[in-house]
């Protein structure tokens, strides 16, 4: 089934600033925005710190909807923080994230398998604000598998 959303961002990372950081300081590896990226089934984002991390991993993409990011800043009033911070690969817009969980669905041509929600952590707070994590809750994502070969574009700019 392909899904009918659109992508108003992708970002990648060389290298992890929360994820195996439990107990000690964030990273400080910056979250690098690009018009399009390579996905490789199996593996993941081409250029990205999950990019075949571990067999079969169930966040070898995630995606975030613009329509929660824009919802925190306005209730936090917050201006100066970007989805980057996050640090999900795909802002969507128009989607319900959720409802891919267990399914598998295609976005321009790639098949993915949605696994699990993008449960939120503590780091959310010192990334966006105080409170984000709360905020986040049922709302922080989707990880998911990617099953197919082939490139993810932008398509809202």
């Amino acid at each position: 089934m392909e899904a009918d959303w659109s992508i108003v961002g992708i970002y990648i990372s060389p290298g992890h600033n929360y994820f195996g950081h439990h107990g000690m300081k964030a990273g400080t590896h910056e979250m690098i925005s690009v018009s399009s990226v390579e996905c490789v089934a199996g593996m993941g984002l081409v250029g990205d710190r999950f990019f075949g991390f571990k067999e079969n991993y169930k966040g070898q993409v995630t995606f975030f909807a613009w329509e929660v990011y824009d919802d925190l800043c306005r209730n936090f009033s917050v201006t100066d923080r970007n989805p980057s911070v996050f640090r999900r690969n795909v802002i969507t817009r128009g989607a319900d994230l959720n409802a891919w969980i267990g399914r598998r669905f295609t976005l321009q041509g790639i098949e993915f398998e949605g696994v699990a929600e993008c449960s939120p952590c503590h780091w959310m707070n010192e990334a966006f604000c105080e409170g984000a994590e709360k905020a986040l809750a049922n709302r922080g994502g989707l990880r998911a598998r990617i099953l197919g070969n082939g490139t993810l574009s932008q398509t809202e700019r």
